[in-house]
């Protein structure tokens, strides 16, 4: 059972990221601040979901949330900062849009850097063991799912639309026969041996 609050405020805050391991597309996170009075039943860390569940959880968090947030960052931005620096800058930025300043910000994962004078503590796993992170778990993969599967569009050949630009066998395929596109990511090793791979 995932636990409502950590820090005993009222205006707690759950971050989390999606696409943190892609080879393609952006880092997209989520900020998110429930109601003390908040349930969902199938409520959970998103990766445990399927994606109709994940589609239905996003409309019901974005409609119940005191407020939230999304950041993207793109795949450039990605390659300047590094991928851990780009999780945490995206999740500052997503805190950035909440109409609610909080109070306490829960974080997934063991690597932040203080957002302004708010305490914070991070929480490995956190997505597993508290809703508003679950929450923000939800609109950081729902979010960039639909960002992938509309670039899908344009580059059908990596077949984004399924693997959403994680390293699958399918999508290193298409690196290999295609090259690399601009929503590769340029510092990440696209192929197994990059002298293959002329950008």
């Amino acid at each position: 059972m995932l636990k409502l609050n950590h820090s005993g405020f009222s205006l707690e805050a759950g971050t989390d990221e999606a696409g943190r391991g892609c080879l393609s597309g952006p880092v997209v996170a989520a900020a998110v601040i429930l109601p003390e009075n908040f349930e969902h039943p199938f409520l959970n860390d998103s990766k445990q979901l399927s994606e109709k569940k994940r589609n239905e959880l996003r409309f019901y968090v974005e409609e119940h949330a005191l407020s939230f947030g999304v950041a993207f960052i793109d795949n450039e931005e990605v390659d300047k900062l590094n991928v851990l620096q780009a999780s945490i800058e995206g999740m500052h930025r997503s805190i950035a849009k909440l109409s609610v300043m909080p109070e306490f910000i829960i974080v997934d994962g063991n690597k932040f850097k203080p957002y302004g004078e708010i305490p914070h503590q991070t929480i490995v796993k956190g997505d597993a063991k508290f809703l508003s992170i679950a929450a923000a778990s939800i609109l950081a993969k729902t979010y960039r799912d639909e960002f992938m599967e509309k670039i899908h569009k344009e580059f059908p050949m990596y077949n984004w639309k399924k693997n959403k630009g994680y390293p699958t066998k399918e999508h290193r395929a298409g690196i290999k026969t295609h090259g690399a596109t601009k929503y590769h990511r340029k510092t990440f090793k696209l192929l197994p041996d990059q002298l293959t791979l002329d950008f």
